[in-house]
């Protein structure tokens, strides 16, 4: 399993192609960002239908600016085109699944 890298360039294809996302802004020196990604790769085979992400903040500014984060990690997860999550901080494992088994139900 692998997490995808967001761009600029790929972000609205990315939306158009897959309805669930996890988005992790990131950065390489961030020791949380490390730990949730851990996570979202143990999360991953339960939600084979959600594609999971991360973006640098410091490659993709653009993206960054866009969705206001002032500091890593921050966590989205977005379900056609809508943000159902948004905010700093790791999630736990358990409040991941719980909130990914929600949005699956939520129609938007």
């Amino acid at each position: 399993m692998t997490i995808k890298e967001l761009t600029s360039n790929n972000f609205d294809a990315m939306l158009d192609a897959h309805p669930l996302l996890v988005i992790d802004f990131c950065a390489s020196w961030c020791q949380p960002c490390k730990a949730f990604e851990k996570i979202m790769l143990a999360a991953q085979p339960d939600y084979p239908e959600v594609i999971f992400a991360r973006a640098d903040i410091e490659k993709e500014k653009a993206l960054a600016e866009e969705f206001s984060v002032r500091s890593v990690p921050f966590v989205m997860i977005i379900k056609n085109r809508t943000a159902l999550y948004a905010d700093s901080g790791v999630l736990a494992l358990k409040d991941l699944r719980e909130m990914l088994d929600k949005a699956k139900h939520v129609a938007v």
